[in-house]
C-alpha cells in the first residue's frame, strides 16, 4: 500500500514562481540574486501558513545552484540541487528555535559558521520560530549576525516580529509576508484538485479558502479532510457539513425575514441553527458579516471586497437592492453592539433573540413608507403640546400604533448638545498641585430626520457612578499595565484608589511630578476605559500632586531610588564619586 502524503507536503512550492500569493517578496529575492545584491541576513515575518519557511528553502536552494535559468530558478539537475531535494545537503542547516533556544544551541551554530562550504558558494542557516530564542541566545548571536563570513547567509523566520530584540532586527533585511487572498487559495486548490482527479465545486473551494483565514497550509489540510469525507466529488453541501460552517442560505433567508419584519420566522430559523449544533456567538458574528457584505454591494467600487464565489456575489447584489445604505448601517451597529456584549450576557440565547427582534423592528419600519419617524414625540389628547426649537409635534391621527410604542421610549425633546459638567471650584490644599487631565465629553451633532429610516438621536450614556465599579475598572487598567511590563506605572496606579469628589468628578493623588508625567501619557486610555465600564461619558478625572504629604514617599525614578539608599548608607555617595558612576535616566 502506497504511503499517503498530505497535500501540504506533496505540493509544497519548489521554485519562486510556484509560491502562492507573495509576488512582492519572490520578485525582490530574484532581483537580488540576479544583481548579486544578496544580503547577509533575512527576516521573514508574517502569519502562519503563508510560505515563510518554504521561501527560505527555495532561496537557499537557488543561491547554491550552479546552473540557474534565465528566470533565476534552480535547475533541479546539478549536484547541489539533487542533494537538496534528497534532504542531505551539507550547505543548508535548519534550526528549530522553539526547541533549541538556549545559548549552547546558538554557540554550536556559531561554531559551524567557521567552516566554509565544501560544495557551492554559500552555507545557509535557516532558523525557524526565531522569536523563541532567549535573550541570552540573541545576544550570543549578535556578533556573528553582524559580521558573518562572506559565504554565510542567515534566514530567520517568525510569526511574532515584535518579540525579537531591536539589535537583531537592525541587522536583517525584513520581508513581511501577507495573508493569502481567498481567490489565490481557491485557484491553488483548483489546480491540486485537477492533479488529484477530484471534481470540486467552485463554491466549496471558496468556503475552504474563507475558513483558512489566509493560511494556505490550513486550506490544504481542510481540502484533504474534505476529500476523505466526500471522495472524488467535493460539493458545497459536503463542505459546510464537514467543516461545520453556517450555510449562506441561512443568512439570506433570515435577512429576507428581517426586511419583511417577520419575527416568527427569524426566531424559528435561529432555533434551527442552534439545533444543528452551531454556536450562538458564531451566528451573531456571521450575521454582522452578512450585513457588512450587503453594504459592500451597494457600491461597485467596493464590490471587490466581497470574497465569495460569483454566484454568491450575485445573490448579495440582488438582496442589497431591497436595502438602503443608512438602514444597513443601523443594522450593522445593532449587530456589532450585540457582538460586544455577548460574553457578558447571563442568558446568551435571549440576548441573540432580542437582537434579532430589534433587527426585525428596524426592517418593518424601513419597509413601511407611512411609518412616522422614531424621534417624533407622542402627543397627549388632554393637553396641548408646547413646541420647542428641537422638538416636533405629531398630530394623533398621523401616528400609527407601532410607531407610538416605539416613540414612547424616546425623549420628548432631544438637545443638540449636552452641557459639560462644571469642574470643581475648590482650591487644592497647601502643598498640592492640581492638574486636570480630562476634557469636556464629546457632544453629538444635530441629526436630521431623513424619513422612515432615521433613528432617534441618543444622548451619550450618563449612568450613576458606583464606587465599587470605579474601583474595579481602575484596578483592571492597572493590571493591564502590569501585563504590558509597565510595572512602575502599574504600582503607582494600584497604590491607592481615586476618590469621588462630586457627582461626576474624581481625583487621584500622586507622590511626585515624575509619576504625574507618566500618568498624563496614558490619561486618555485610562479615562476612556473608566467611562465605558461605568457607562458615563461625562466623568472627569483630576490629578493632585502631593509633595511632602503624610503618605510614605515611594522612590519612583532611578535618582529617587539612589537618594533613598544614600540616606541609609552615606558611603554610596563616596563610592559613586570614586568610581565616577552615573545614574540611568
Amino acid at each position: 500500500m502506497e504511503r499517503f502524503i498530505v497535500s501540504a507536503r506533496k505540493y509544497r512550492p519548489i521554485t519562486f514562481d510556484t509560491v502562492v500569493g507573495q509576488p512582492h517578496i519572490t520578485q525582490t529575492l530574484k532581483n537580488a540574486i540576479r544583481n548579486n545584491h544578496l544580503a547577509q541576513a533575512f527576516l521573514f515575518t508574517g502569519p502562519r501558513g503563508v510560505g515563510k519557511t518554504t521561501t527560505a528553502r527555495i532561496l537557499a536552494k537557488t543561491i547554491n545552484c550552479t546552473n540557474l535559468s534565465k528566470d533565476i530558478e534552480a535547475c533541479d539537475q546539478c549536484e547541489s540541487c539533487t542533494s537538496f531535494n534528497a534532504g542531505h545537503s551539507l550547505n543548508i542547516y535548519e534550526l528549530d528555535a522553539a526547541s533549541n533556544n538556549s545559548v549552547d544551541d546558538i554557540r554550536g551554530l556559531v561554531e559551524q559558521v567557521r567552516y566554509a562550504p565544501q560544495m557551492g558558494r554559500y552555507k545557509v542557516y535557516i532558523i525557524d520560530e526565531v522569536h523563541m530564542l532567549s535573550t541570552s541566545a540573541f545576544n550570543a548571536f549578535l556578533k556573528t549576525l553582524e559580521e558573518p563570513p562572506s559565504y554565510a547567509v542567515f534566514i530567520l523566520a517568525t510569526t511574532e516580529k515584535h518579540k525579537i530584540i531591536p539589535t537583531i532586527l537592525s541587522r536583517c533585511q525584513i520581508f513581511d509576508f501577507n495573508r493569502i487572498s481567498v481567490d489565490d487559495i481557491a485557484g491553488h486548490l483548483q489546480q491540486i484538485a485537477v492533479k488529484e482527479n477530484v471534481n470540486a465545486e467552485e463554491e466549496a473551494l471558496h468556503v475552504i479558502a474563507r475558513k483558512s483565514d489566509g493560511a494556505l497550509r490550513d486550506a490544504l489540510s481542510m481540502f484533504d479532510q474534505l476529500v476523505s469525507y466526500a471522495g472524488s466529488h467535493v460539493t458545497y453541501k459536503a463542505a459546510i457539513e464537514n467543516l461545520n460552517i453556517l450555510d449562506y442560505d441561512y443568512y439570506f433567508r433570515i435577512m429576507d425575514d428581517v426586511v419583511a419584519g417577520n419575527t416568527a420566522s427569524v426566531l424559528l430559523a435561529f432555533d434551527e441553527i442552534l439545533s444543528n449544533g452551531f454556536d450562538a456567538h458564531h451566528f451573531l458574528s456571521g450575521m454582522a458579516s452578512h450585513i457588512r457584505d450587503l453594504l459592500v454591494c451597494k457600491d461597485e467600487a467596493t464590490l471587490t471586497l466581497l470574497e465569495v464565489s460569483p454566484s454568491v456575489r450575485e445573490r448579495f447584489r440582488v438582496q442589497s437592492r431591497n436595502c438602503t445604505s443608512n438602514w444597513l448601517l443601523e443594522l450593522l451597529e445593532l449587530s456589532h453592539r450585540a457582538d460586544l456584549n455577548f460574553k457578558s450576557a447571563r442568558n446568551q440565547r435571549l440576548h441573540v433573540e432580542f437582537t434579532l427582534l430589534q433587527l426585525c423592528t428596524h426592517g418593518k419600519q424601513a419597509s413601511t413608507p407611512a411609518a412616522a419617524p422614531l424621534a417624533a414625540p407622542v402627543t397627549k389628547p388632554a393637553a396641548s403640546p408646547v413646541p420647542t426649537p428641537n422638538s416636533t409635534v405629531t398630530p394623533p391621527a398621523a401616528t400609527s400604533p407601532a410607531t407610538t410604542s416605539l416613540a414612547a421610549a424616546a425623549p420628548a425633546a432631544v438637545p443638540t448638545a449636552s452641557p459639560a459638567p462644571k469642574p470643581l471650584a475648590s482650591k487644592p490644599p497647601a502643598g498640592r498641585t492640581s492638574i486636570s487631565i480630562s476634557t469636556s465629553p464629546p457632544q453629538e451633532p444635530e441629526k436630521k430626520n431623513d424619513g422612515p429610516q432615521a433613528s432617534a438621536v441618543k444622548d451619550l450614556p450618563r449612568n450613576a457612578i458606583s464606587p465599587v465599579q470605579l474601583k474595579k475598572s481602575w484596578t483592571a487598567f492597572g493590571q493591564k499595565l502590569n501585563e504590558q511590563g509597565r510595572y512602575a506605572l502599574s504600582t503607582a496606579l494600584l497604590k491607592r484608589m481615586p476618590e469621588l469628589t462630586a457627582t461626576e468628578s474624581m481625583s487621584f493623588i500622586v507622590d511626585s511630578h515624575a509619576i504625574e508625567k507618566d500618568i498624563q501619557e496614558i490619561k486618555a486610555d485610562l479615562l476612556e476605559q473608566i467611562r465605558i465600564d461605568l457607562s458615563n461619558f461625562y466623568l472627569q478625572l483630576e490629578l493632585v500632586v502631593e509633595i511632602g504629604g503624610h503618605d510614605i514617599q515611594v522612590p519612583y525614578t532611578p535618582t529617587e531610588k539612589f537618594n533613598k539608599l544614600a540616606e541609609r548608607h552615606p558611603l554610596l555617595n563616596e563610592l559613586k564619586k570614586r568610581l565616577d558612576l552615573e545614574l540611568e535616566y
